[in-house]
């Protein structure tokens, strides 16, 4: 059973100390936080991310160098938790500073990095990510896109789809097809680094059922991808979308997307107590707590050099399922009732967490794919 053994998260010293400075930078941004929906992540505000980067707070554990402050991983996550809770809209440099940073950091070139790096810190530079593709669902390694190559790099043809912030990134990292046809599909794939400014590309907004414009889908049509573009070595490319996933899936962000939801229902509960309310709320804190905690344990994992592949699985199929029950339980606690009006604003979180929650058991991979990985890690499979 040594796939499914999190280890004990390490604490910090000065944790309260940082929770604190970061609770306290967000009383003096409330009206940058507090503007827009909800859905942290998936909110943007340039100004925010700037005013973040200032603080030395976007690629936290990066070497000075490539303007990081190398702080420790523990201390990145206990940030991004307290941002995260308060719904502050870190939505612009959010994929930059938790993948395609790393991944330029581990896999890309020193060009690359010195480019771009310093300006993910700042808060001034945000990148998307082109893996999912009309038709191919969640069979990633049948994907479509191709790089073919010419003389001094590569021609893009193909489409990405639910690229979250497309429409406002100075780059994506797209998973590509740069070689013929293999025996085994996933060998032949790479990552380029594309400037969102190329002509040949088109950005078309998917609009949500909230009414929010955070998905897109792009055509890339013979575009001109240079061969300093190419991230890490041709033919690798899965290989860095699995390590790339496993960060994603672990992230505070799998667990906190409802916390607002649950931070007034709490609220709500107390002043209108029944036995009901207080078991049901009760067991979400729990399940709320338990899982930050295993989430800050993948931290760990990768401190120590660990693959979380499996264990992170875990962290998002179960914060997936907390996640999309905690607004089903607040519906049944507090019915909605259109007579309220707008001005209710549990009513109001209730409706947009309803509508939003579908999505939380499908971005970073669907339950399925998810079990599939603990089965084989397990050797059930």
């Amino acid at each position: 059973m040594a796939a499914l053994d999190f280890p004990a998260p390490s604490r910090l010293p000065n944790e309260q100390a940082l929770r604190n400075e970061v609770r306290d930078f967000l009383k003096q941004e409330q009206e940058l936080v507090r503007a827009g929906a909800l859905g942290s992540w998936s909110r943007c505000c340039p100004e925010f991310s700037r005013r973040l980067g200032e603080r030395g707070w976007i690629g936290m554990a990066w070497p000075r160098k490539y303007g990081g402050q190398e702080r420790s991983a523990l201390e990145r996550y206990i940030v991004i938790e307290e941002l995260l809770a308060a719904n502050a809209p870190v939505g612009a440099h959010w994929t930059a500073d938790r993948q395609c940073g790393p991944l330029l950091l581990y896999c890309g070139s020193e060009e690359q990095r010195l480019d771009i790096l310093p300006r993910i810190a700042a808060g001034k530079c945000y990148i998307a990510i082109g893996l999912s593709e009309p038709g191919v669902g969640s069979d990633l390694a049948s994907l479509k896109t191709r790089a073919a190559p010419v003389d001094g790099g590569y021609c893009l043809r193909g489409t990405k789809l639910w690229t979250t912030q497309a429409h406002i990134s100075h780059y994506m990292t797209v998973l590509c097809r740069t070689d013929g046809e293999h025996s085994h599909r996933h060998e032949g794939l790479s990552q380029l680094i594309v400037d969102m400014a190329s002509p040949g590309i088109e950005v078309r907004p998917i609009i949500d059922m909230t009414g929010s414009h955070s998905l897109n889908e792009v055509q890339f049509d013979d575009v001109f991808v240079p061969d300093n573009a190419l991230i890490g070595t041709r033919g690798d490319g899965w290989k860095q979308v699995l390590n790339e996933l496993s960060n994603e899936r672990s992230a505070p962000d799998r667990i906190l997307s409802s916390f607002k939801l649950l931070d007034q229902l709490v609220a709500s509960v107390r002043s209108e107590p029944t036995e009901e309310g207080k078991r049901e709320v009760g067991r979400l804190i729990g399940r709320t707590a338990l899982l930050t905690s295993l989430s800050a344990s993948i931290v760990e994992m990768q401190r120590l050099g660990r693959d979380p592949g499996a264990s992170a699985a875990i962290v998002k199929d179960l914060g997936a399922e907390l996640e999309q029950e905690t607004p089903e339980i607040a519906r049944k606690l507090f019915p909605l009732e259109l007579s309220r009006g707008s001005d209710d604003y549990l009513q109001t979180l209730i409706g947009a967490i309803l509508l939003m929650s579908p999505s939380f058991s499908v971005r970073g991979g669907t339950r399925e794919i998810l079990r599939g990985i603990i089965a084989r890690s397990l050797g059930a499979r």
